[in-house]
Formats: structure tokens, sequence, C-alpha cells
């Protein structure tokens, strides 16, 4: 008899997961400097993230050399499970494919250009924690994301289910910037503008977010996410397809952290972001927030309904939260 079968069932050592998908054909041109934002990117996730949230590397087609760095990181014990494609098969199907195969109860998708900030992981646990029927949380707050995939956020802000206000946010002032900066957007010059704010039990949020990186709940890749491939390499949508529109369908609030615990990179590295990973490894500690995430299970519905009282949902709340404002909240 195959001994595993009289072994108990497993049991589930993490409840955060990362999944990261790595596309570098070659190093050259675009490519020439994005080796050393991945390895950086790479780095600052796992010099801020605790024993009990995994890394899932998807290798979705990458060159020889790119390709021998990963297989070390994974044959010296540094990330969980490496997963290799010999072509790309497009961002989106290597990453919901990846993420689909994941078992914690939070996923964090996050491009390969992200440098992760001390804390990240821990803020982002301490808003699902606090708020009630959170699907997504990113920790890059972005101040004019509010009405970006946030209509069942603010159907909970009209009904009152959650407190809000708009709020100045100086300490989020430089960093925001920089996340403009990384996406061509025009900078602000006034520290003083006021953010969308939601607060529960003390601890605070910001409405909406961007969707290079972002963390979800794993009920939402099976009731929400398409079932049928993407067959798109990159953009078309199908990060709002796949990622953005789910959230809002679930009926969950997509919020980010109050302030800023990560940074979009670009393809290239500034002095500066070497800067924070200096100070991610000074007194580097493992956590565990005294509350343990609990798992939540959705209702599935017909897709075609689901979409049709989405449209229909989306004209009313828009109209509705004007009116909520003109109304003095």
């Amino acid at each position: 008899m195959n001994p595993q079968k009289e072994m108990d069932k497993i049991k589930l050592k993490s409840s955060h997961r990362v999944v990261l998908v790595v596309f570098i054909p070659k190093l050259e041109g675009y490519y020439l400097t994005i080796f050393d934002v991945l390895k950086l990117s790479i780095e600052s996730l796992l010099a801020t993230n605790n024993k009990f949230c995994e890394v899932t590397i998807v290798n979705n087609g990458s060159c020889e050399i790119v390709s021998e760095y990963l297989n070390n990181m994974y044959l010296d014990g540094r990330i969980d499970c490496l997963i290799h494609h010999k072509e790309n098969i497009g961002k989106i199907d290597a990453m919901i494919g990846a993420a689909r195969l994941s078992r914690e109860e939070l996923i964090t998708l996050s491009d390969t250009d992200i440098l992760f900030v001390k804390g990240w992981q821990q803020n982002i646990e301490k808003v699902f924690n606090s708020f009630k029927g959170v699907g997504s949380v990113s920790p890059i707050p972005v101040r004019k994301a509010f009405t970006y995939g946030t209509y069942s956020t603010l159907t909970k802000i009209i009904l009152r289910k959650v407190k809000f206000s708009y709020e100045e946010i100086k300490e989020n002032f430089i960093s925001h910037n920089r996340f403009l900066e990384s996406i061509n957007w025009e900078v602000e010059h006034n520290d003083t503008l006021k953010w969308p704010v939601v607060e529960a039990n003390g601890v605070k949020a910001i409405v909406g977010s961007s969707h290079q990186i972002v963390t979800i709940r794993r009920s939402m890749l099976f009731d929400f996410v398409p079932k049928m491939p993407s067959f798109t390499l990159v953009g078309n949508n199908s990060e709002y397809d796949y990622v953005d529109l789910p959230i809002d369908l679930s009926g969950k609030m997509r919020l980010a952290t109050y302030n800023n615990f990560a940074f979009h990179m670009g393809n290239r590295v500034e002095e500066w972001m070497y800067s924070i990973q200096t100070e991610n490894l000074k007194n580097k500690e493992i956590y565990r927030d005294e509350t343990d995430l609990k798992m939540e299970y959705s209702y599935k519905k017909s897709p075609d309904l689901v979409i049709f009282c989405y449209r229909l949902k989306k004209k009313i709340i828009k109209r509705c939260f004007m009116n909520f404002l003109k109304s003095g909240q």
C-alpha cells in the first residue's frame, strides 16, 4: 500500500502567498536593465515577508540567464514554488493559473517591478482583519483611484456600512508622486490635497487602488474570475477583466493601505530604491498577527446575471454617490 494513504491530511503552514510572473526574453533594449529591477523586487519581498507568507514565481519564457537565476533561488530554498513555461503564455494566464494552484486565504498578485517596503504584509492583513467584506487591498494607495472598480465599495459608503471622510495625508506626498512618475502621470504639487478614507475598528484605509500589486481573497479566483484563458500577452484590458472587475463583482471592497508600503519601479533601478532596501534589511523581524485570517466563501451566481446586475448597479451607484457627496456625507 502506498504509505501516503495512511498519513493525515496536509496541514497548511502559510496563510498568504505572493505570485510573480517573470518575462525577460533578452537583456537588451527595453529589457537592458530590467533584470536588476527583478532582483531588487524579489530581494525586497524576501526581506519583508514573514514565515507565514510563501512565494510562487512563474518563469514565463525568460532567457537562460534569468531562468538560471530563478532556478538557484528555488534550489537555495529562498522561494517555495517555481513554475517554468518554455514560451510566454501571457501574463494573466500565467498569473491566474499559478494563483489558482495556491491554497492560502490571501494571495498577492504582483508585477515584478514592485519594491516591497517593510510592513507591507502586516498592514495589508490588518485591513483584511479590521474591515468586513474586503475583497482586495493594495500596499500602494492612489489618491484618484476611488472610482476605478470600486462601485461595491461606494455602495457600502452610501449605505453607511463603513465610516468615510476626506483627509490630508502629507506623509504620502513623496511616495505618491513617485508612483505617478513611474506610470508617466503628472505629479502633484500640493501636499494638502485630500484622500478618500474609510475607517473601521480604529484602522484606516484608502478607497480604491491600481493593479500593479493587489492582495485578494482566494475564493475570488473561482467565483468571479473568468474560467476561460485570456490568450493575451499583456494589457488589452486583461488585468481589468481578470483582476479589477472580479473584485467589484464580488460585492466586496477594493482598498489600499492608509500609507504607502510599496513602490512601482518601472524598468530601471534608481539610487533611492537601494536605500529603501537597506532599511528593509535592518532589524528584520518575524511576526504573526494575533488575529488569524478567516476563510471566506461566496455564493456562486450565474455569470450573465452577475454582469447584468453589476452594470445596472454601476449606473445607479455612480449617480447616488455624487448625490451623497453633495449632501455633505
